[in-house]
């Protein structure tokens, strides 16, 4: 028999998933009876824990509900009171939701209670597992507490590194401690006496130790003392350690050297002054016997013995077992919740053996795909759901492709004759409608204005300027607040016109200098007619009103009988799409960390016009050509030209003709002409795989990047969709939550499409991400390391 007492889930964001309660955190009281006439279904906030906890039975099939024996109760937790029980089946399993390339911490508590009356606690053991990987063996005679850390690889789970304690003289400090870390306190030891200071322990950004744990710490007996901190586990799993150390003086001299199992060479430090200093391993470390030792032996020049702070072990999960591939888990999980179905359906859909009903087969790598699904005879009703097409290595069953479930469910089977009569139905009349749509489109585009560019769709249709209207834009400009320039002012700040930098759709672009010797760009655009007028104005408009890091400033205009000119700040670095595919003046690759960076400061600026300004605004015309990057390759947004103001804040969508660039316009506006901060969602999308890719968003013969990027990913493999530029370099987990990402925003339905501040927080994640694959050296507050031969690893929780 098995049993789960609580699970607890840390979810980055749980808010998106439906969970109730803290935002990040997904806290599950197992065992919690679900009555319908109570707030038990709804969760409840234990008082001594200040942990919101939700009833289990939304996230488990099977087992039965039980509550500890009365006399077990006293000095436990309100959520430790109820248990689930699991008297029969092979797997029982949870199902919690996450996010795809996030990293979640999981914990598990397991308390006997004396639940069944049975006094049996000794008998009870059974295996976790996270994923379709071997976790550690539960044990449930005392109050056990196990934890996982894991990268979510598809919507439901992932791989992880465990630690596993009892709770018992845990010190849980919370809300001080980001990452909800448990500390228990060091045994004592003749070789060394505690320590402790009453002074604030600053905070390691990264490592966020809390300062009343480090204001303890054990040192040597004596300058001579070595310590040695050793730590037994049954496995044998690899390791890696962190250990932490602040120094409550600052008179003399500390200086000791750090070894891990006694592997060389050690690493000398001298703990900073009220600060943290972390050390580590730098890489996973193999122990034959599970056992960790870290021993601290003081140099000949110290005249002080060792002390330590706080340490952290983590063992590694092999994750060697084949698994599903993420998407079709997703799928077939998403048809599970939609149509409530109750089979033995828990745990991988493929391993180790398939669900009831599914079929899998290998796939490349270590996944195995879904290639079909028979959901006969289910009693299942309604309309096949549309998730069944996302299925992208499933055959077909022409059959079925017009029933409703409960024609499948009860037909008997039929005859040859009308299976062929339904075959021909079914092929015959779908392709005669193609046919005609494809011709009734073909009419329309021949009726839609000709001579479309290779690189822009036709902007909006702009009749001559009749002088009542070229007169109203005068009297707006004399409002504006920025700077008019005469055009003989804009030859003597550019040298008349001497340095050439660029060319955008406005007109050429030149390098100039302003009298206080600040860098401007100057946009030239001749008005032998007044074409572009509207354009000019509405880019002047803009960005008067709007002021963001990530948004260009405009310095001024220019508006002198044939002559319209912008005037901007410079930005030396060029555009994005200059580094991606390069101009010729630019050579170096942009390394995945500032392709990050500069794609998460890009989706501020657009955040900022979509939800800062008041009416939002509406780009219109995103691209890497349209970002342009700063000296310190700051990213901005530029090129205002084509951007359209809601009228008020409350106004849904303006109605307007398609305007844009090929590949970057979202599909859905430019048919129905209903514009929305989605097709600037959809747009910066493209720009999110032209980042990941290096490549240009249409390809002859090879269709759209959408597309391609599509087709690449099903083998799960991102190493073919990423920029061969690359080489490699980034962490794989990053870059599939930019990929997703970006997949998310070029939805087909501009509904489906998230937000500009949700698509925001996922590349200030996927960043994180990236800075800790990448980040090395040693990640104290100050320099404590003098002759550093074994640095810091960046492997650590993330923070909630």
């Amino acid at each position: 028999m098995a049993l789960l007492v609580r699970f607890a889930v840390l979810v980055v964001l749980a808010a998106a998933h439906g969970a109730v309660g803290q935002t990040g955190f997904l806290s599950i009281d197992c065992g919690l009876e679900l009555d319908n006439t109570t707030s038990t279904t709804r969760g409840y906030k234990d008082p001594d824990e200040g942990i919101f906890y939700v009833a289990d039975g939304g996230y488990v099939d099977g087992g039965e509900n039980h509550r500890v024996a009365a006399d077990q109760e006293k000095g436990h937790f309100r959520s430790d009171l109820t248990v689930r029980s699991f008297p029969s089946g092979v797997r029982n399993c949870y199902a919690l939701p996450t996010v795809a390339g996030t990293k979640y911490l999981v914990r598990v508590v397991a308390i006997y209670g004396n639940y069944d009356g049975k006094n049996s606690s000794s008998s009870i053991q059974f295996e976790l597992h996270l994923g379709v990987n071997y976790w550690d063996t539960v044990r449930a005679d005392g109050d056990e507490v196990y934890e996982a850390m894991f990268v979510a690889w598809a919507g439901w789970l992932g791989t992880g590194v465990p630690r596993q304690h009892r709770r018992r003289h845990a010190v849980r400090v919370v809300p001080d401690d980001p990452y909800d870390r448990y500390w228990w306190q060091m045994r004592s030891d003749p070789l060394w006496m505690n320590k402790s200071t009453g002074s604030t322990i600053k905070q390691n950004s990264k490592f966020a130790v809390p300062s009343h744990v480090m204001q303890t710490a054990v040192e040597g007996v004596s300058n001579g003392t070595i310590i040695k901190v050793t730590r037994q586990d049954k496995t044998a799993n690899k390791f890696m350690i962190f250990a932490h150390f602040a120094d409550f003086q600052d008179s003399e001299l500390r200086r000791f050297n750090v070894s891990i199992n006694d592997i060389e060479p050690s690493l000398q430090i001298s703990p900073p002054y009220l600060s943290t200093g972390t050390a580590s391993n730098t890489e996973w470390y193999s122990t034959k016997n599970g056992m960790y030792t870290i021993t601290l032996v003081a140099t000949s020049a110290s005249k002080l013995p060792p002390m330590l702070n706080a340490f952290e072990i983590y063992t590694l999960i092999p994750n060697d077992n084949p698994m599903t591939f993420p998407k079709d888990f997703d799928i077939i999980m998403s048809i599970k919740l939609e149509y409530g179905i109750r089979k033995d359906w828990t745990g991988d859909p493929c391993f180790p053996a398939a669900w009831e009903g599914a079929k899998c087969s290998n796939s490349s790598g270590n996944t195995r795909r879904i290639i079909s699904l028979d959901l006969s005879y289910s009693n299942l009703h309604g309309a096949i759901s549309n998730n069944f097409t996302l299925f992208t290595a499933f055959g077909s069953d022409r059959d079925t492709c017009n029933k409703s479930i409960h024609d499948i469910n009860t037909s008997p089977p039929k005859s040859k004759e009308n299976r062929a009569a339904i075959l021909a139905i079914s092929v015959v009349v779908p392709v005669m409608a193609i046919a005609f749509l494809a011709l009734a489109y073909l009419i329309w585009r021949q009726k839609r204005k000709r001579n479309l560019s290779a690189d822009v769709v036709p902007r909006e249709t702009e009749l001559e300027i009749a002088p009542a209207h070229r007169k109203n834009h005068g009297e707006a400009l004399q409002k504006v607040e920025t700077r008019r320039f005469t055009y003989k002012g804009l030859e003597k700040l550019t040298n008349k016109f001497e340095q050439f930098i660029g060319q955008g759709g406005f007109g050429l672009v030149y390098y100039g200098r302003l009298e206080d010797r600040t860098e401007v760009a100057v946009k030239m655009r001749s008005e032998l007619s007044s074409h572009g007028l509207d354009e000019f104005f509405a880019e002047v408009q803009s960005l008067t009103k709007v002021h963001h890091r990530n948004l260009v400033s405009l310095v001024g205009y220019c508006w002198e009988k044939d002559h319209l000119a912008l005037v901007y700040e410079y930005m030396s670095q060029g555009t994005l799409y200059d580094h991606l595919r390069g101009n010729n003046g630019v050579r170096e690759t942009l390394n995945w960390r500032t392709r990050i960076r500069v794609a998460v400061e890009a989706a501020q600026g657009l955040d900022y016009l979509h939800k800062g300004c008041s009416p939002p605004i509406i780009h219109r015309d995103v691209k890497t050509q349209n970002i342009l990057l700063g000296q310190n390759l700051q990213a901005k947004i530029a090129d205002f030209g084509l951007s359209k103001t809601y009228l008020s804040d409350t106004q849904t969508h303006i109605s307007v003709s398609p305007a844009g660039s090929a590949g970057f316009m979202d599909p859905e506006y430019y048919h129905t002409g209903r514009l929305t901060e989605s097709s600037d969602i959809y747009s910066f999308g493209v720009v999110l795989l032209e980042i990941v890719t290096g490549e240009s968003p249409i390809l002859p013969g090879l269709g759209h990047i959408v597309q391609r990027v599509k087709k690449k990913i099903e083998a799960g493999n991102i190493g073919l969709v990423a920029d061969a530029q690359l080489r490699g370099a980034y962490d794989v987990h990053s870059m599939w939550k930019v990929v997703d990402t970006a997949l998310a925003c070029t939805a087909d339905v501009g509904a489906q499409r998230p937000t500009m501040a949700a698509v925001v927080i996922q590349l200030k994640e996927s960043l994180a991400l990236e800075e800790a694959h990448t980040d090395s050296g040693f990640h104290g507050s100050t320099g404590i390391l003098s002759e550093t031969t074994m640095s810091t690893s960046t492997f650590g929780p993330s923070a909630r």
